[in-house]
């Protein structure tokens, strides 16, 4: 997972499954007439709240799996299925409209800080990101492997947190054409990931493909 081509893969699985681009739009309706410090604020206790989660299902995710009786392999298939459903979401546009649901139901609550629900949960640290970080973690052969991931992991919502401080020229810049049109473009990547996923999970059973 040290090698440059498991970086970029690792790193490309996790920006497509948070999908940080996607996000600026929804963080821009869920904080309308917020000011810039109080943007500021709701976007950093999002992010934390989010490595955090990540962090705790990396270290202890594959433990959880084993205790109840899961193998790897097969949380790599069930994982890839999801992440397979997660890319035709993103090309179809239900995932972003099920986004945007959570986005209308914390705005219509003039007292509720988005930060926690549903910026850090589900929409950046979901199930999607979940599986993919239990995933990399679980394929990572040492401990250097690891911190490499949660590295990527950390640049990744990193990235998130850049683009919800910039989310206003974003939105200005790309228009709602040129992001469904990324959209869409990452969601076919996506596919492509679960797909190798699934491969991976069936190879774990000493099955031939």
């Amino acid at each position: 997972m040290t090698d440059l081509p498991a970086l970029i893969a690792a790193f490309t699985a996790m920006f497509i499954v948070i999908d940080p681009i996607g996000l600026a739009p929804l963080f821009i309706a869920m904080t309308q007439g917020m000011t810039s410090a109080q943007r500021r604020a709701i976007a950093i206790r999002a992010c934390l709240v989010s490595i955090g989660l990540l962090l705790l299902f990396a270290f202890f995710g594959e433990a959880l799996l084993a205790f109840i009786g899961i193998s790897m392999p097969a949380f790599q298939i069930a994982g890839g299925v999801l992440l397979f459903i997660t890319a035709l979401d993103m090309l179809f546009e239900r995932r972003q409209a099920r986004r945007q649901d959570n986005a209308d139901e914390a705005h219509d609550d003039p007292g509720h800080d988005p930060s926690i629900f549903p910026l850090a949960i589900p929409l950046i640290a979901g199930p999607g990101a979940i599986a993919t970080i239990i995933l990399l973690t679980g394929q990572a052969d040492s401990a250097l492997g690891v911190g490499a991931v949660l590295g990527v992991m950390v640049i990744v919502i990193g990235i998130v947190f850049a683009l919800f401080m910039a989310a206003g020229m974003l939105e200005r810049l790309l228009g709602k054409t040129g992001i469904n049109v990324v959209t869409r473009l990452l969601g076919m990547l996506l596919a492509a990931l679960s797909v190798q996923f699934i491969l991976d999970g069936l190879r774990g059973f000493d099955l031939t493909f």
